[in-house]
This record gives structure tokens, sequence and C-alpha cells, in this order.
């Protein structure tokens, strides 16, 4: 009963980490453009990132992995189960909360104060106005 459990309880976080880390990956990778401007160091900081969500939530998998207790029948593996489960959970979350407050933490410093100039963006540039209609000094 044992082995099933925690056969289960192994599939169970392997498969919700890894959609995590896809769902992490490909949404992260339009945050990271934002924020750094070129791609392929987007890319790569979101792999990144990825990887250490992999490691974190692998390592807190094999640490909770022994089962607390005897466990005698199905009831209590259910029980068992769940539990794992959502502490997994509630660890995935965790992770993906850090990381947003990172990554607002780093847009905000990367924005000017409010009453500096800073470069602003190409779609709000002045454009010069050269044609018939436009005054010459």
């Amino acid at each position: 009963m044992v082995i099933v459990l925690y056969l289960s309880y192994l599939a169970a976080c392997t498969a919700v980490t890894i959609a995590v880390g896809a769902a992490l990956r490909g949404g992260g990778r339009v945050v990271m453009t934002g924020l750094f401007g070129d791609e392929r160091q987007a890319e790569a900081v979101s792999r990144l990132l990825v990887v250490t969500l992999y490691l974190l939530n692998f390592g807190y998998l094999a640490l909770t992995l022994g089962a607390s207790g005897h466990v005698t029948g199905a009831r209590q593996a259910l029980g068992v189960l769940s539990v794992k489960l959502g502490e997994e959970l509630l660890v995935l979350g965790g992770l993906h909360l850090a990381s947003l407050v990172a990554f607002a933490r780093l847009r905000r410093r990367q924005r000017p104060p409010a009453g500096q100039s800073g470069s602003a963006p190409p779609w709000a540039a002045p454009r010069s106005r050269a044609g018939a209609g436009s005054r010459s000094a």
C-alpha cells in the first residue's frame, strides 16, 4: 500500500510541476522580453527560472516523500496523499508568488520616478512633421 502511495504522489507531483513549469516558461518569456528587451536574454533567464522551480520543487518533494505514520488502508492512504499534494501545491503557489513579486520589483526599478523624464517609449516619441503644411524657421 505504501509503495502505491509513494508512486501516486511522485506521479501527481511530477505532472503538476512540469505543467506549471511549462506555463511559467510560456508566459514568463513575454514578461522577460518586456523587462530585458532582448529576446535571447529573456529566453535564457526564463529557462533558468524554470530550472530553479524544478530544483526547489523536486527537492521539497524528496524531503516530504516519507509517509507520516503507518498507512493501513486505502482511505488513510488517500488522506495522506491529499495532504501531501496540498502541501506541494502550496509550495508551487509560493514559488510562483515569490517570482511575481521579484518581477514587479524589477519592473518598478526600470521605470523612472514620477516627475522625472526618462526616455519615452518608441510609440510616444515626438515625430518631426515635414510636409506641405509644416512651418520651417
